[in-house]
């Protein structure tokens, strides 16, 4: 009896001790779970890298120390709020349209005609629109923007409410795009405060989306490869449904009872002879069957009239701003144009 009683006593003792080390490992396995979720340097970031992980299988160890060399800008949030497509078309117009740029452009045109031309083809789109697209984005790829590409998505993502759904697909986008379809280490890319980068400035859904490896070495380089920066421009037209040939925008001149009309967006909505009954005449001979919209832009002589169509939409798929793709079909037309007088000589 003595002895049943102790191995009793010696079961019961295991199973106390079994108890208490469970609740130990149980403890210490939330207390180290609770220290990840407090360690996160960014709000966000723990489920953040969880996604990238499931999605490409990527060593979170490396996702959590890039993230955590990513800084918070106060510039960048600074700088969301005042952007240069709140002006009107009056002051937007003459930051682009610069005798230099335009020169620049023509000059750059010159200099790289066979491959712009042969893109052109490839893509079947106009090379000139490609020459702006780098113009108006980085000044001939001269400024491609300053600040850290990781930084920027990080802070618009992870900080920026009004638009962190948008910013943090895209910084999910840059985390989970491999090396070679970058231009370097993703710590080293510099781009603009929105995290565009490249000659292009291409988000990383468009890198992910149009970006094209045109020189053939494996890699896709936006910021040195002439030949990926420009075929990747040109697949981005061609991918957004660019018309080979068709025009972007041209005046309209309103008659004294012309209809008001409201636009959302650049979609072409209305035949042009839609437009022509209300009131709207084409200053150049257009297709009245063909789809059109109106801008009404504020230049230096009062409201402008334009009929839009489907390549100045495409554009307006580059960057959602009229002014923007008003911007880059004027400077297009300069720049062809200069190059024309340049071929005939003085």
């Amino acid at each position: 009896m003595p002895t049943t009683r102790k191995r009793s006593h010696d079961m019961t003792a295991s199973q106390a001790s079994r108890r208490v080390f469970s609740t130990l490992v149980f403890c210490a396995l939330f207390a180290g779970v609770s220290m990840i979720a407090q360690a996160e340097t960014h709000p966000g970031q723990a489920a953040l890298v969880r996604e990238v992980v499931q999605e490409t299988g990527k060593n979170p160890a490396a996702l959590n120390a890039l993230l955590d060399h990513a800084k918070k800008q106060q510039g960048i949030l600074d700088a969301m709020g005042r952007p240069a497509e709140a002006k009107p078309w009056k002051d937007y117009r003459p930051i682009f349209l610069t005798d230099k740029r335009i020169d620049d452009g023509v000059a750059f045109y010159r200099a790289h005609r066979e491959l712009l031309e042969r893109i052109g083809r490839e893509y079947h789109v106009a090379p000139e629109y490609l020459v702006a697209i780098v113009g108006v984005e980085t000044f001939y790829g001269h400024v491609t923007g300053r600040y850290k590409v990781l930084d920027a998505l990080v802070t618009l993502g992870l900080y920026y409410p009004p638009r962190a759904k948008f910013f943090r697909a895209e910084l999910k986008t840059l985390l989970s795009l491999p090396s070679s379809h970058l231009a370097g280490p993703i710590d080293t890319l510099t781009g603009s405060y929105a995290g565009a980068e490249g000659w292009g400035q291409f988000m990383p859904s468009s890198i992910r989306d149009y970006a094209v490896d045109e020189d053939h070495d494996g890699h896709i380089d936006l910021k040195a490869s002439l030949p990926d920066i420009l075929a990747s421009v040109a697949n981005y037209f061609a991918g957004h449904g660019w018309v080979e040939g068709g025009p972007v925008a041209s005046r309209a001149q309103p008659d004294p009872a012309a209809q008001p009309i409201m636009v959302k967006d650049a979609t072409p909505q209305w035949p042009l002879e839609q437009l022509m009954a209300w009131g709207y005449a084409p200053l150049q001979p257009r297709d009245p069957g063909r789809l059109t919209s109106l801008q009404t832009l504020q230049g230096e002589n009062g409201p402008e009239y334009w009929f839009t169509f489907q390549n100045f939409y495409v554009i307006t798929r580059y960057n959602r701003s009229p002014l923007y793709a008003m911007a880059v079909d004027q400077l297009a037309k300069a720049i062809a144009a200069g190059a024309r007088q340049a071929d005939n000589g003085p």
